[in-house]
């Protein structure tokens, strides 16, 4: 049995239906966000809103490929198991941590149009 080629089967199956969920839900959710900043636009929010997915698509699937290669052998099933969780642990986290970039920037972006009515109120 070749625990290798089960392993990167594993590790891309895995990988990729985790960043369409993440993708999805940041989607979907991210919405409301967009609708406050762009002031209801659906047109901007639409387009912004799928701009951001493909960019979180594209960004995951390549460290998802990128971070597929296995450097040792794999005889057992139980390193099998053990590489998998660690591959997978990585992309995990990767998929956290782009999910709180996004928020950051959505609550930047929401924050600086808040803004923006003040400073042309008090600059005139």
């Amino acid at each position: 049995m070749n625990y290798l080629l089960i392993t990167y089967a594993a590790y891309l199956i895995i990988s990729i239906v985790l960043t369409i969920w993440v993708g999805r839900t940041l989607y979907t959710n991210g919405k409301v966000f967009l609708m406050d900043i762009f002031s209801s636009d659906p047109t901007i929010v639409d387009s912004v809103n799928k701009l951001l997915l493909i960019g979180f698509y594209l960004i995951n699937f390549g460290w998802a490929i990128t971070n597929l290669i296995v450097r040792q052998s794999i005889r057992t099933a139980t390193e099998s198991v053990e590489m998998l969780s660690t591959k997978i642990g990585i992309i995990i986290i990767t998929l956290g941590v782009m999910h709180f970039m996004n928020i950051l920037i959505l609550f930047r972006m929401r924050w600086k149009s808040k803004l923006s009515p003040a400073r042309t109120l008090t600059s005139n």
